[in-house]
């Protein structure tokens, strides 16, 4: 089975930095995309940064030029490098992937449970 699993939300105040990080564990074939999300209350969940296997990256226009999107292919991680964080940046961020399980025959998504991100000002 697969799983994502997230790590390195938290508070920080606002121009701060923090770095988070997504594994995806278990059987896997293929991964296609990986990324991540944010959503806040009433609001829709957004995309923030994604990685394709191919090394294509696309940002948000609101995080362009703060966050950098970056994986180890040979750990199934995905990090997204946050700085001049801003107090609109609060959400939780949730980490996808766009793969292919092992014994499957097509690409589904997978979500991870979701990390808290609150910027301070």
């Amino acid at each position: 089975q697969v799983q994502l699993v997230e790590s390195g939300g938290g508070l920080v105040q606002a121009g701060g930095s923090l770095r988070l990080f997504c594994a995806a564990s278990g059987s896997i074939f293929s991964i296609n995309a990986m990324g991540w999300y944010r959503q806040t209350p009433g609001k829709q969940r957004e995309l923030v940064a994604v990685l394709n296997s191919g090394g294509g990256t696309h940002y948000a226009d609101s995080v362009k030029g703060r966050f950098i999107i970056s994986r180890d292919g040979t750990k199934n991680t995905v990090y997204l490098q946050m700085n001049s964080l801003k107090p609109e940046d609060t959400a939780v961020y949730t980490c996808n992937a766009d793969l292919m399980a092992g014994g499957s025959d097509h690409y589904l998504d997978y979500w991870g449970q979701g990390t808290q991100v609150t910027v301070s000002s």
